[in-house]
């Protein structure tokens, strides 16, 4: 995917701009036909603007993440995630997801399911949030083992925080150190919750652990027969895969989250749904770009923020911590990444040789 020549900022806003129009009229007009009332119309129409800024700050390190993904990608497959990856993303994770969710738990019918989320939100909800522990598990440790396996590489010579990535990379020889980990962290959060709740804990983290590995798997197999096939075929199905599952655990958090603003599942898929699309904008905008190449300490702080993200995940089982802390902690790290890259860049304005590690701050 290369740069359009003199494509400014907002450009790249273009579909979100528009879809945030089309929600945001949505969102009124539901709120007029709920509630019948200016009042209540406005209280909806706000209730979708906080989900849309919240999705924004709990996933801008995902557009990160992703972003450094798809430079590995051919365009055609970049093409595919950046378009059906957003009808998967709205669509499946907003609105399918919560839904699958009921329908396991309550053991109904997907149209009973809906049915209860237009009538019944309140049940709706309390479903929901009973669901809250086994999904937190599986999609803390999806997301662990993202963040781990990105700073345990024999091949990383650019650190940030020096002291604890020279470390990693060090230890990233021993076979099996990052699952060792996660594993490790799981029986530690087990030990905290009552004992009804660990066996579904351990049981979904794990899950969770093996969902990673075989998307490990699947990819690295697919990505090897294409590239077999076809030199220029890198970074196919299998990264396109990867990144799905990625979205899924990133969403997670927001969607469950967001039954504390309100419990109509259709307000809550318009919100997400507004900043889903200005997530992928920053993506697109992220590739054509190369911000990461520009900003060198920028995924470094994005990786961070995952990992961080997934501890809170699991302390979420023990204790609510509010979503505003949650996606401000992540673009925090992300913005001191990004002033530490600003420094950098000023103190070495011609870069350094190839192979030649990174001054620390």
């Amino acid at each position: 995917m290369t740069g359009t020549p003199g494509k400014s900022t907002l450009s790249y806003f273009t579909w979100a701009f528009a879809f945030t129009a089309i929600g945001l009229a949505l969102g009124g007009f539901l709120g007029w036909q709920t509630t019948g009332t200016f009042q209540g119309t406005a209280t909806i129409f706000f209730i979708c603007c906080v989900l849309a800024v919240l999705e924004i700050s709990l996933s801008f390190d995902n557009a990160i993440v992703n972003a450094n993904k798809l430079k590995s990608m051919t365009p055609e497959w970049q093409h595919r995630f950046l378009t059906w990856g957003i009808i998967i993303a709205v669509f499946g994770m907003r609105i399918v997801f919560p839904l699958l969710i009921v329908v396991i738990a309550a053991k109904i019918g997907p149209w009973q399911a809906l049915v209860m989320a237009a009538s019944q939100p309140a049940e709706y909800a309390r479903i929901m949030n009973e669901a809250h522990l086994p999904i937190a598990a599986f999609g803390g440790t999806f997301l662990m083992m993202v963040g781990l396996t990105y700073f345990f590489d024999q091949e990383k010579d650019v650190h940030w925080v020096r002291w604890i990535e020279e470390q990693a990379s060090r230890y990233s020889s021993i076979r099996g150190i990052e699952v060792a980990v996660v594993l490790t962290t799981v029986l530690a959060f087990s030990r905290l919750l009552d004992e009804a709740e660990q066996q579904m804990f351990v049981n979904s983290a794990i899950f969770g652990l093996l969902t990673f590995l075989l998307v490990e798997v699947i990819g690295g197999f697919l990505d090897h027969r294409q590239q077999a096939l076809d030199a220029a075929a890198k970074g196919g199905f299998g990264a396109f895969l990867y990144l799905e599952v990625l979205d899924a655990s990133f969403s997670f958090d927001g969607v469950i989250g967001a039954f504390a603003l309100t419990q109509n599942l259709f307000v809550i898929a318009i919100g997400l749904g507004i900043g889903a699309m200005y997530v992928r904008s920053m993506t697109i905008m992220l590739v054509e770009r190369g911000t990461l190449a520009q900003y060198r300490y920028l995924e470094h702080g994005a990786f961070y923020a995952i990992l961080i993200l997934s501890v809170i995940m699991y302390v979420q089982t023990l204790t609510h911590i509010p979503e505003v802390i949650t996606g401000l902690g992540g673009a925090g790290l992300i913005g001191i990444s990004l002033w530490s890259s600003i420094r950098w860049n000023r103190r070495n304005p011609d870069g350094v040789p190839d192979g030649m590690a990174a001054q620390n701050l």
